[in-house]
């Protein structure tokens, strides 16, 4: 059996620390295979504090390399990565060979702004202005901590970050 690949991406500065690492250590558990990327190398900073060493600059990554995507949220996340247009082809290119992608807080509007959310259920931490991009994009939104429709998973908020990790994992499986 071989690992399976994430890449977690985070912004290089106020990613909300729950969000990865969490998730992350769900991903160890089950023994897959991490990489993060970000817009700039060096270490990404949570607003928590927590410091993650980014791997590889998004525009360096190809989705034939990894089963999943994986986005963190955060206020760094509407400042680096919402209207990341490399972001955007990364995720679509993933998404037409059936990768699982996933997005936390309010990184679900990059999914809406890449197009993937239209007509789709998904859920998003409750922001004005993100809540404004998901209905703009088409995103049907559900109030439930996790939310899972095809192979896109979306999770609301900090509180839902180990159950957002399991949701990707039983979509790796």
């Amino acid at each position: 059996m071989t690992t399976k690949k994430i890449l977690m991406i985070v912004a290089p500065e106020r990613f909300r620390d729950e969000e990865f690492f969490h998730p992350r250590e769900v991903f160890e558990k089950y023994g897959y295979s991490i990489t993060v990327g970000s817009t700039q190398l060096g270490t990404a900073k949570g607003v928590q504090g927590g410091e993650v060493k980014v791997d590889v600059l998004i525009d360096k990554v190809s989705a034939v390399d990894f089963d999943a995507i994986v986005i963190a949220g955060g206020g760094g996340s509407k400042a680096y990565l919402w209207n990341n247009s490399v972001l955007h082809n990364l995720l679509n290119e993933m998404f037409s060979k059936n990768k699982i992608i996933a997005a936390i807080c309010i990184s679900p509007v990059v999914l809406a702004k890449a197009g993937l959310l239209k007509g789709k259920s998904s859920t998003i931490f409750n922001a004005p202005d993100a809540i404004e991009e998901m209905k703009k994009a088409g995103a049907v939104l559900v109030q439930k901590g996790v939310v899972v429709d095809g192979h896109i998973v979306t999770g609301n908020g900090p509180e839902c970050a180990y159950e957002y990790g399991e949701a990707i994992v039983q979509l790796l499986k």
